[in-house]
């Protein structure tokens, strides 16, 4: 489906990388893209970060900085990444959001997250919905013989090509290829969409602040938004 369509929604991918899948995960990584227009933020989580997620991600935390590979990255404060993700989303015009298997996690997370820090209202003005790409690969691909639907198999059997997986951005810029060789219809994304209303969140719980409450103050603000020419790819 390719967002440039006049009588549909821009379309936005994001994507999370959280310190767990626990009801009480952080935010570690949060990456979005849109045609050529990417945001790529990270921050020190609140809580510790769960041993299999460091396998799975690469990030880890030392002495309260944020390590990808073993390699320092420039972080946000959460409240900053959200507010620069709402700023964002506002240069598509309420844009559609998607994601893979967002609705049964990702969304809870950054519904708790924008309720815990008041922008939840502000973050809804700037979007017109969700769209969970899992369930829409289900049905697109019923008949195709697939077993896995992970968004990497998904890539690797449509697409042919692998990626770096578990990097919010890879995910992303992976995800909106997929999307687009998918191309479904209007009436198929209608079907797939949701709005943060419609989720359960209590099923997340907040994150308890670390006792160094302005931890992420002491390091400097990395948004990294890349715009690479005005044409969409």
């Amino acid at each position: 489906m390719d967002s440039r369509a006049t009588d549909s929604p821009r379309t936005v991918f994001f994507d999370l990388e959280t310190t767990g899948l626990g009801s009480s995960c952080d935010i570690v990584q949060l990456a979005a893209v849109s045609g050529s227009h990417t945001l790529n933020l990270f921050m020190v989580p609140r809580c510790r970060m769960d041993p299999g997620a460091s396998r799975v991600t690469g990030f880890r935390v030392r002495r309260h900085q944020l390590f990808l590979h073993r390699k320092p990255v420039l972080t946000n404060s959460l409240r900053e990444a959200l507010v620069s993700f709402i700023t964002f989303l506002r240069m598509f015009g309420r844009p559609l959001l998607v994601g893979h298997n967002i609705r049964r996690f990702d969304c809870l997370v950054l519904a708790r997250v924008l309720d815990e820090f008041g922008l939840k209202a502000a973050f809804q003005t700037v979007v017109v919905g969700f769209l969970d790409s899992l369930p829409l690969a289900r049905q697109l691909l019923k008949d195709s013989g697939i077993q896995s639907f992970k968004q990497e198999n998904l890539v690797k059997t449509v697409l042919g090509i692998s990626y770096a997986a578990h990097n919010a951005l890879s995910d992303v810029q992976a995800l909106q290829k997929l999307y687009w060789a998918l191309s479904p219809s209007a009436s198929q994304i209608q079907h797939h969409t949701f709005s943060l209303d419609t989720l359960n969140t209590a099923a997340v719980k907040p994150s308890k602040p670390p006792a160094h409450n302005n931890l992420c103050g002491r390091f400097q603000k990395a948004v990294s938004i890349t715009v690479e020419g005005n044409r969409e790819v």
